[in-house]
């Protein structure tokens, strides 16, 4: 019994492999062909090549196209694409800079508040709205802020509340230039008390002056969006005909020493050679280079010869922008080449911001708007949506307290009529006197508030 229950199923497996053999036909067939696979005494030849033979997965393909002349089945290698890189999306980043800070006693008398604090928020009010669409804001702080714990004071020794750099940061300004003709008015420690305030205020890129001589040639740089401007800020000198000794390197200076002076005697016609240097080792630092010189003639509505020669040798040393203060009236903006090809938008000067001066034409001023084009492998000037934007600086007398900053746009006979400089200079403003001085000045550079406001 046994016997003949083992001869069925040896029958039985026997069938079902030659089943499986025939309908497994077209895929084992090839790999034992002569000339693919040997049975038995397999030479090292044959088995390589057996190896060489085995279709990838891809063989299993259907395609006429994957079998060659004797039947074998080929592979099909699919190429992959090569992904498409993202292309550089191009974009601004915008520069915004005013003019003086300067804080005559009537400015310092109306942030006064009934408790005897002071609250500077309210002479940027105005602006706000330009601020908030620029990434680099610059102000010029002309005045020193010594110490509350000095009286506060005007011209020609000027010490203003230290609430005013409070304001300017509230404000949405992110980077100041303290060195000017009145950066040494409370003498050394009113310019250290100054650097000190500054420290506080994390979001306020100080420039200009130093806590320690050592830092004087140091280039601060402001990156934003990816991008890196070095911001440069020197003066002509202190309301002296030389630098005193004590404060030699604790204050960025523009003009050069007279040689072999002692005294530190200055040459208020000649470039600081350091000054070159810093705006070359800028330029290989940062993308783009701003100067912010504090130069020029008092009142003068155009630039001296030596502010256009100064400005040429920084061009041609790498300054992209020249952004500068000191005449109290603004100045003209000019598309600067030098010899070696460099340019540069030079701002000759702004004005004062806010001021209670007697000078008709120190109430107009320029803002101006600098924007700095981004593309894949570079970084430039963007002429075409750049300008300076005319502003009015309103101030009311008896007593003098400051009301507020107009864009020029905006300006009406019926504001000019009530402004203190009637009363306080003797002076008789109007519209027209004020778009009068804005085309002479600024001309085809001015722009409008949609100008910033839509970009």
């Amino acid at each position: 019994m046994f016997k003949k229950s083992l001869k069925i199923f040896i029958i039985t497996l026997a069938a079902t492999l030659l089943l499986g053999l025939a309908f497994t036909y077209k895929f084992w067939f090839p790999y034992v062909s002569s000339d693919s696979f040997v049975i038995g005494n397999s030479s090292e030849d044959n088995i390589a090549s057996s190896l060489d033979n085995l279709p990838d997965d891809s063989a299993l393909n259907n395609s006429s196209d994957a079998s060659d002349d004797n039947g074998l089945i080929k592979p099909i290698y699919e190429s992959i694409p090569t992904p498409t890189p993202e292309p550089f999306e191009e974009y601004d980043v915008t520069v915004m800079a005013v003019g003086d800070n300067l804080l005559h006693m009537g400015i310092v008398n109306s942030g006064r508040q009934a408790d005897g604090s002071y609250n500077y928020d309210f002479l940027f009010e105005d602006i706000l709205p330009y601020l908030d669409k620029s990434d680099i804001s610059i102000i010029n702080q002309e005045t020193i802020m010594a110490g509350n714990d000095k009286a506060f004071s005007g011209f020609p020794y000027f010490n203003s509340p230290t609430e005013v750099a409070d304001g300017i940061e509230k404000a949405g300004f992110n980077v100041v230039l303290q060195s000017s003709n009145h950066t040494i008015d409370q003498g050394l420690d009113g310019l250290l008390n100054a650097y000190n305030v500054w420290q506080q205020h994390s979001n306020v890129l100080m420039v200009g002056i130093h806590d320690d001589p050592s830092k004087e040639h140091d280039i601060p740089i402001k990156e934003v969006e990816g991008i890196k401007v070095a911001i440069l800020n020197y003066a002509y000198g202190p309301n002296l005909g030389a630098i005193p000794s004590n404060v030699k390197g604790y204050m960025n200076i523009l003009c050069a020493v007279k040689e072999g002076s002692k005294t530190n005697e200055l040459d208020f016609t000649k470039l600081d050679p350091a000054v070159i240097d810093d705006i070359k080792r800028a330029d290989q630092l940062a993308d783009i280079v701003i100067v912010c010189p504090h130069w020029g003639t008092e009142y003068a509505l155009e630039p001296s010869s030596y502010q256009k020669n100064f400005a040429k040798q920084m061009t041609e040393a790498g300054a992209d922008v020249i952004i500068g203060a000191h005449p109290h009236v603004p100045e003209p903006v000019e598309l600067i080449e030098a010899d070696n090809g460099n340019k540069c938008l030079c701002y000759y000067s702004l004005g004062n911001y806010v001021s209670t001066g007697q000078q008709g034409e120190s109430m107009l001023e320029g803002l101006a708007w600098v924007s700095l084009h981004v593309t894949e492998n570079d970084v430039y000037v963007d002429e075409g949506k750049s300008g300076v934007l005319p502003l009015v600086n309103q101030y009311l007398s008896g007593p003098l307290r400051y009301e507020g900053t107009y864009a020029l746009e905006d300006y009406t006979d019926e504001l000019a009529s009530k402004h203190g400089i009637r009363g306080w200079g003797g002076v008789t403003l109007t519209v027209d006197k004020l778009k009068g001085w804005s085309q002479q000045i600024f001309g085809e550079w001015a722009i409008t508030k949609d100008f910033i406001l839509n970009q």
